[in-house]
């Protein structure tokens, strides 16, 4: 994986930001706004195509300064006819630092205040994929830290107007080639359109190629011509909006909660059915738990997984003033010098920003921690611990006119006659009706018919609770062998015990002390002197998947697999989903994946890359267990 380079602000005339990387200048030196205006949204025939519609979709080949996406937001904003939701899709292969972004956008008073939104939420310069919820969630920039011309294939979108504005075809050919464009064309939805400054021959050729119909019209400014084009192919829509918006959520922990938030969001009416009688009060119950990501030198998968899901999480609780957590820092040890020069390395070859992940040794880690230790380790300068009841209740209380929670409500099964599922209580009434339904009961999904495929176990996990005064004073939350947070409410919370078909409700002794012992390997004498008979905590069982990743897509319908079936192809149960699989990492995974659950519901453009999507959809399993079944059977023909 390739570090991440930031842009480096550079001008020349009139103040024009200039790019040394590609000898070329990101935007007209007269008339910046003029010329976005004139080129990206009348070439695209806006405002007039996004209006009176549910949503619109536009994707951009270089973000650079902000410029078009600027522009954008203002003629969108300024429509009384604007569509409900506008999405904007952007690649940046070097961004800005927030500094120098402020900096250039400066120039442009009449943004100013849609800068200031754009720059209070601009990520972190770390790879991947971004998305920011902006004016009130109406307007979603997803950005991607990343070279366009190998990302583009990530994106899993349904476009409606293109603005190809990557720097001139001689200095950045990868983003204007043949390859490029067919790219494009993957993600067209019915009518879409595209606009750009050049006119070059080879660009002109390699969009017609990619089935674009193309013109001249006059250009801007100095510049005598643009281009504009139109897809011809007349394939139908493969993102289509639903028609209806009513949705049935079982469970209200921090799966089920973050996801009836994300569904009003989008302006769905939600029904959320909860056995016990408060939310949270499952696996969601501790008094706190750690955010942090999972960094590895190879960024895989569950890293990437978890640094989106961090983002999102932090993104989510800057919205909800209720919810109770604390960016405390966290500071995650290395077990032994092997693992901590292996740590040492991670970071030097991923390249973060510090803001996000640094390396400290072992007199830095004793200062930042408050509390003398043995070794060094990663440093979460973000992270922190999250109180996940609270986090549900937050959540489910910000949109009380479209929320509506059942508590003590126990469903007994579900079904689907007609066109709607519905959610039966033990004795076979019907409690919710909706076209959708979203599992997200944790460790009781799978004694549902529906669900009782799904490879996920229960894994049993205690906290305990100590009197702040019986422990040492913790500036950051800590992780090595186990976990502490600082305190909460008189309260230091330590954790956590992890053992399998074990379902033993009540706390045990034994646990406790277990607690105790591994963190006193990382602060030795940690709580000295007291009895772990002595102590209260909290029993949870976590929904843990095979692969430790979330499960999370539309429920495939079982009797449709093969084993030559794709997993794109894969038959699925109409309007059935599944948010499950959290295991210990519901407070880093919630915000995301409730994200992913509703942006797959609204066809709109998804905030993972295709493969991590694939690797959380539910039909994997399925995929792999036929397969295997398949294999079997030929080894014994």
């Amino acid at each position: 994986m390739a570090k991440l380079q930031p842009a480096r602000l550079e001008r020349v005339a009139y103040g024009t930001p200039y790019s040394a990387a590609f000898d070329d200048v990101y935007h007209s030196a007269l008339g910046g706004p003029a010329q976005a205006r004139h080129v990206f949204l009348a070439g695209n025939d806006l405002p007039l195509r996004w209006q009176g519609r549910e949503r619109f979709i536009i994707l951009e080949t270089g973000f650079g300064t902000g410029l078009n996406f600027l522009t954008t937001w203002q003629a969108w904003r300024d429509d009384p006819q604007r569509c409900r939701r506008l999405h904007f899709i952007s690649f940046e292969k070097h961004p800005f630092t927030p500094a120098d972004l402020a900096a250039c956008q400066q120039a442009w008073p009449e943004f100013a205040e849609l800068a200031s939104e754009l720059q209070q939420k601009w990520p972190p310069l770390v790879p991947g994929l971004h998305r920011l919820h902006l004016d009130a969630g109406r307007v979603i920039l997803t950005l991607i830290f990343g070279d366009a011309a190998t990302q583009l294939r990530t994106v899993d979108a349904s476009v409606d107007a293109f603005f190809l504005d990557g720097f001139s075809p001689p200095k950045n050919p990868e983003l204007w080639s043949p390859h490029f464009c067919k790219g494009l064309a993957r993600l067209t939805a019915p009518g879409a359109t595209l606009a750009t400054w050049s006119v070059a021959g080879d660009v002109r050729r390699a969009l017609q190629d990619a089935e674009f119909d193309v013109e001249k019209r006059p250009g801007y400014s100095n510049k005598r011509q643009m281009l504009v084009g139109r897809f011809r192919s007349r394939r139908p829509d493969r993102h289509p909006a639903p028609s209806e918006r009513r949705a049935i959520v079982i469970g209200a922990g921090i799966a089920g909660s973050t996801t009836a938030h994300a569904l009003a969001a989008a302006g769905w009416q939600v029904t959320v059915l909860e056995q016990a009688g408060e939310a949270g009060s499952g696996a969601s119950s501790n008094l706190a738990g750690l955010l942090r990501p999972l960094p590895s030198a190879d960024d895989n998968r569950l890293a990437r997984i978890t640094r989106a899901g961090f983002l999102a999480t932090r993104a989510l609780l800057a919205g909800l003033p209720e919810a109770r957590w604390s960016p405390c820092g966290m500071l995650h040890l290395a077990r032994e010098p092997e693992h901590e020069a292996l740590q040492r390395r991670t970071v030097e070859q991923l390249g973060f920003p510090p803001e996000v992940l640094q390396f400290v040794d072992r007199d830095e880690a004793s200062r930042l921690l408050g509390q003398p230790v043995n070794i060094g380790g990663w440093w979460f300068p973000g992270g922190g611990w999250v109180q996940p009841p609270s986090l549900c209740r937050a959540a489910l209380a910000a949109f009380p006119e479209q929320i509506t929670v059942r508590l003590n409500a126990t469903v007994g099964g579900i079904k689907r006659p007609k066109s709607k599922w519905q959610a039966l209580a033990t004795g076979g009434s019907v409690l919710a009706e909706a076209p959708v339904l979203v599992m997200a009961s944790g460790v009781a999904a799978p004694a549902f018919e529906q669900f009782a495929w799904l490879p996920q176990r229960a894994a049993r996990g205690q906290v305990s609770h100590l009197p702040a005064d019986a422990a040492p004073a913790l500036n950051a939350a800590l992780f090595q062998i186990g976990y502490a947070v600082p305190e909460i409410d008189g309260q230091r919370l330590i954790g956590a015990s992890l053992s399998y078909e074990d379902d033993e409700t009540a706390e045990r002794v034994a646990d406790h002390a277990d607690n105790l012992a591994r963190l006193r390997l990382t602060l030795p004498g940690f709580a000295a002197g007291l009895d772990p008979a002595t102590l209260t905590g909290r029993v949870g069982f976590r929904p843990m998947s095979p692969d430790r990743l979330p499960i999370v897509g539309a429920v495939p319908d079982l009797a449709a697999a093969s084993p030559n079936t794709r997993l794109h192809n894969l038959p699925r149960q109409p309007g059935l989903w599944c948010v499950q699989g959290f295991g210990a990492r519901g407070i880093v995974w919630s915000a995301l994946m409730a994200d992913l659950l509703v942006s797959q519901l609204e066809g709109e453009p998804l905030p993972l890359e295709r493969d991590l999507v694939d690797a959380l959809d539910p039909g994997r399993f399925l995929l792999k267990a036929a397969r295997q079944a398949a294999t079997e059977t030929d080894d014994s023909a």
